[in-house]
């Protein structure tokens, strides 16, 4: 008997494509709709799994457009500074409520009341990026000349981008009850005094963040009229949950979440907007695990040299021997995961420090 699933495609089918394959050979991003050229200028932001793809389309020689760089007096430091791990030294970028600020602030739309957080001693801290300056800065008047600095070098970047690939980090965040800024941190983890009159705890659903990705893409494509957006979901678990629930529960809410928020997206703007399958390479049974480090948070290299290679083959025009499947697909040895581990700088991923 005919019916729909008898000439459907093997990727359509779990046997074919998941469960027979070698785990390397496993490729969900088939379809892919946008094919990057090497002169495309190509951003990211988002959460920390963001700057693994930054580092990688950089190292296979894609056009990665940094606008914000340090000093070379400086240069020894630039890392711990939080230069170049994304295109702009704006942080960790977790939820699509931050974006949108960070958008609208760049483009001098929001201007936050909550202006800097003391610290240890006589330290000054920027709310919005808390550990971007380890130990600091000197003085507000220091903040608000590196802030604007900063805000202008993004605002280049909005201008110049061919492509922003945006890691959707998380669903849960803490807002000012003042005016709704977002911060990127609970305020008094890294610096700032908690205080629950003034400090909110929201969720957001899907609703909620397809609202704000729509409304930062429709500014960014105010200024930039070929601005085109590539959404992934970061495969990097919950450091701890604000719900009085167990954070693995809260961690299957949150991705789930983003998922289904980010193919809303896709569906309703195919023309601007598409979802590349980072997520499901990463978490997918296909790889037993072995993409995950001991910490059961952080990726490993292999996982993100198979994401690459996906993305190499479905959304550039180089071709899969551009950057081919990596060979190895048994899980790596221990030795190798404290190599991966060692490789993480402490501030990449903020968040890790609300469950320490």
């Amino acid at each position: 008997m005919r019916h729909p699933y008898a000439e459907a495609p093997s990727y359509t089918k779990w046997r074919h494509a998941v469960a027979a394959p070698a785990m390397a050979e496993v490729d969900p991003a088939v379809g892919f709709p946008f094919r990057l050229t090497r002169q495309d200028r190509v951003a990211t932001a988002g959460s920390c799994f963001a700057q693994h793809i930054g580092r990688s389309l950089k190292a296979q020689g894609f056009a990665y457009l940094v606008t914000e760089t340090a000093h070379p007096f400086i240069a020894n430091v630039a890392g711990p500074c939080a230069y170049e791990q994304f295109s702009a030294r704006y942080g960790n970028v977790y939820t699509a409520r931050q974006m949108l600020q960070l958008v609208q602030r760049a483009l001098g739309l929001f201007e936050p009341a909550d202006r800097a957080w003391t610290g240890p001693g006589e330290a000054v801290y920027d709310p919005y990026r808390p550990t971007v300056q380890p130990g600091g800065f000197i003085s507000v008047a220091e903040l608000e000349a590196d802030r604007a600095r900063h805000l202008a070098c993004v605002r280049r970047l909005l201008e110049e981008l061919d492509y922003l690939v945006f890691t959707l980090g998380l669903t849960e965040a803490w807002i000012s009850a003042e005016d709704g800024a977002a911060y990127p941190l609970c305020p008094g983890v890294a610096a700032g005094r908690f205080d629950p009159d003034r400090h909110l705890f929201v969720n957001s659903g899907v609703d909620a963040i397809v609202a704000d990705v729509e409304a930062f893409l429709a500014l960014i494509r105010s200024v930039n009229p070929r601005a085109r957006l590539i959404l992934t979901v970061s495969p990097v678990a919950l450091a701890a949950t604000a719900e009085d629930r167990h954070v693995l529960a809260s961690n299957t809410y949150s991705k789930a979440v983003l998922r289904v928020a980010a193919e809303t997206l896709a569906r309703r703007h195919p023309e601007e907007v598409a979802y590349f399958p980072s997520y499901e390479i990463i978490s997918g049974i296909h790889n037993r695990g072995s993409y995950i480090l001991d910490d059961l948070r952080s990726v490993s290299e292999a996982g993100v040299a198979h994401v690459m290679a996906s993305f190499a083959r479905n959304a550039t025009e180089q071709g899969p021997e551009f950057c081919p499947v990596p060979a190895a697909a048994a899980p790596p040895r221990r030795s190798a995961l404290f190599d991966d581990l060692s490789r993480l700088v402490k501030a990449e991923c903020d968040e890790a420090m609300l469950g320490a």
